[in-house]
């Protein structure tokens, strides 16, 4: 198995990048590489002599900044980091690729290199939200699809069906729609008709409409919303940790709302692993990343979806 790692990805590149890679390497299966990407100077200067063996580097010159527009920095910089290692996945070099480095860009050159799945309308951002019994549920789309259609809402669900049925082995996973109420009526006439699709629907186990107060109990194990509707929603139980973190409140059922633990964010849809981390990973974020992209390869996430929207 061989991962590839943006080194220049995030607000702390390269140091917590590589450190992060090299905290994942010390408890990941031997048989296990990472393939760094980046400047190849910077990154000598934080590798360990022991675990070299199980790291590659591939050196790039540039990297894309945080703020760089996505398809102008994609074409002036063709060979920096991030379009490399999504060039790499194409190439079936590396079997997933992670990268805390620029959101936009990570989603253009994966739709523009390695393609969306045939069938699939738009490609999604699937996130995880603690539960109050233990474990999380799924939240999809979180950001890469501002407005959306009933039938893309719908292909969402099958989407995060496939992935909850995966990473937590979920026989039937329990499908819930983000509403502003549970009545079939409520909410915009997108919603309405995502509702009627949805409950249509014999792919999943859809159990109706569910509200904001539904997120963290055990009414659904994936939650579909449209991107705008789901950044929010993360954002908002991000800053909850925050200030709870900052007085003292945390408990266990709280710390798990910490980014670090989740570590990335799987583009679901597109032909390959790919997973964004948040821009202020640190080298634990990092680590966990590197963690459910294991995941996502033994679990054949894609190969799944591929034969779902094929049949």
């Amino acid at each position: 198995m061989r991962i590839g790692l943006d080194a220049m990805g995030g607000d702390f590149a390269p140091k917590e990048p590589i450190l992060g890679a090299i905290e994942a390497l010390r408890l990941l299966e031997p048989e296990t590489s990472i393939v760094l990407i980046g400047d190849e100077e910077e990154i000598h200067r934080y590798l360990p002599d022991d675990l070299s063996h199980r790291i590659e580097i591939l050196h790039t010159p540039k990297a894309i900044g945080m703020g760089e527009h996505p398809v102008k920095a994609l074409k002036e910089k063709p060979e920096a980091s991030i379009p490399t290692g999504i060039g790499l996945l194409k190439m079936g070099k590396i079997d997933a690729f992670c990268s805390a480095g620029n959101t936009g860009a990570m989603h253009v050159a994966s739709m523009f290199t390695i393609k969306t799945i045939p069938g699939i309308i738009r490609p999604a951002i699937a996130s995880l939200m603690p539960k109050e019994e233990g474990g999380f549920g799924v939240i999809i789309d979180v950001g890469a699809n501002a407005d959306t259609k009933a039938d893309v809402l719908e292909q969402f669900a099958q989407l995060g069906t496939i992935f909850a049925r995966g990473i937590f082995d979920v026989h039937q996973p329990k499908v819930g729609l983000m509403n502003m109420g549970e009545e079939e009526s409520k909410g915009p006439p997108t919603i309405q008709a995502a509702h009627q699709l949805l409950k249509m629907d014999q792919s999943i186990n859809f159990i109706g409409n569910i509200e904001g107060r539904d997120l963290f109990n055990s009414k659904a194990d994936v939650i579909v919303c449209d991107g705008f509707t789901g950044n929010v929603i993360l954002k908002m139980a991000e800053s909850f940790f925050d200030l709870l973190k900052s007085r003292d409140k945390l408990d266990p059922f709280f710390e798990r709302f910490d980014y670090e633990q989740i570590g990335g964010s799987p583009i679901l849809g597109i032909n390959g692993n790919v997973l964004i981390g948040h821009g202020v990973s640190n080298r634990n974020a990092i680590s966990h990343m590197i963690f459910q992209a294991e995941k996502m390869i033994k679990s054949e996430i894609t190969k799944k979806i591929q034969e779902f929207f094929r049949d």
